[in-house]
Formats: structure tokens, sequence, C-alpha cells
């Protein structure tokens, strides 16, 4: 299945490693062996949607928690993959990881991470869950980082009026319906109100108690 350097891993390993260091090749590989072996495509997707690491990682969390854009676009292109898993410890979806990478980086590859999670909600993800700590991923989204905070507002509207077929194009810019729909729910999105300085430290308690 793999190369010398991976001889002896199992499946699961070689999925970790590969989800791990956006290694595209890799997971190429795998899947063209489980084809070989036989494995339907409902059986690869269970495979890829139930491997976990040891500390409840699922593979999509292994590839957001490192902002693996190439890895993370190969496994939504997979039949049957599953876009919002949760992991053990914080109750995450891969939504919430991939926001939690962005929040370590510099400023200056917000705009990377941002494309990634545009990625991640046109493939599916909810925005809109939870996490064991009662966050939504907006939530965790460092308040400096408004790009982030759009993107993930306008996919919330467009999830909220799809029986309209509202398209997520037609939302954007519209900041003040946005707000006036997303306080809903218990005020789950976390609009701050007060100074930049306020809101940093409102948002850092928050991350605090999760």
């Amino acid at each position: 299945m793999a190369s010398d350097e991976h001889e002896g891993a199992s499946t699961a390993e070689l999925l970790i490693e590969a989800c791990r260091r956006n290694n595209t090749d890799l997971l190429h590989e795998i899947i063209t062996s489980l084809e070989k072996e036989g494995k339907s495509e409902d059986d690869i997707a269970a495979i890829l949607n139930n491997t976990t690491t040891v500390l409840g990682n699922h593979l999509y969390h292994e590839a957001a928690l490192r902002g693996n854009y190439e890895i993370i676009d190969m496994l939504l292109d997979q039949p049957g993959f599953e876009c919002d898993p949760v992991n053990r410890v914080e109750g995450d979806t891969p939504l919430h990881s991939a926001i939690r990478w962005i929040n370590s980086e510099p400023k200056e590859n917000w705009e990377y991470g941002n494309a990634l999670v545009e990625m991640m909600l046109e493939a599916g993800s909810n925005p809109r869950l939870k996490n064991k700590g009662g966050l939504t991923p907006l939530q965790l989204v460092d308040p400096k980082n408004e790009g982030l905070r759009e993107v993930i507002r306008k996919h919330e509207y467009a999830e909220m009026n799809k029986d309209d077929f509202v398209s997520v194009d037609e939302v954007k810019g519209s900041a003040v319906l946005l707000d006036g729909a997303v306080q809903q729910d218990s005020d789950e999105e976390a609009e701050f109100s007060g100074s930049d300085e306020e809101e940093r430290a409102e948002w850092e308690r928050r991350r605090g108690k999760r």
C-alpha cells in the first residue's frame, strides 16, 4: 500500500499521517489500494469517516488543525465524506478546528485561512453547530478577523434562508440583514458591543471557558 518509509503501518496510521502532513499522494495511494482490495465507495467512506486518533480527532480535524488545504479539498471530494464529525475532547467540528488554527496564525495568513473556511462551508460544514463549551465556530473567531466573521455570517444567513433559494452571493455584503438574522438562537453568534479592547477581552473570556 505504501512506500518503504511507511512499511508496517496500518491503514488508519497512514491516513492520519497523510492528513497531518498534507500528503495528497499518500492519501491517493491508500484509496487506490482500498479500491483494489474490492472496497466499495461506502466502505471507503466509512474508513475515512471512522478513523480517529487516540485523542478522538477524525481525519478532517487533523487536517483542519493544521490548515492543510489540499488534503481537505481531496477528502471533501470523496463520496460520502462526513463534513461535521465531532471530536471527543472539545466536541469541536472540523470548522471549529480550522478556526483555532487560523487564530494561531499571523495576520498575513488570515486570507488563506479564510479561503479554507469558505471552501469547507461550501462543501457542507454547518456553521451553527456548538461544541461542548456551547460555542459556534463564529464565536471562536478572533474579533479582529472581520473577513472571516463575514464569511461565516453570509453562510449562516444563506443556510437559514435556503428554502427561499437565497444564494451566498446574493447576501454578500448585507451586513445589516445578516446581523439582524444571526442574533437569533441565544446570541450564538457572539456579537459584542463596546470598544475593540472590550470586544477582545470578551473573546478571550469565551475562549477560556470553552
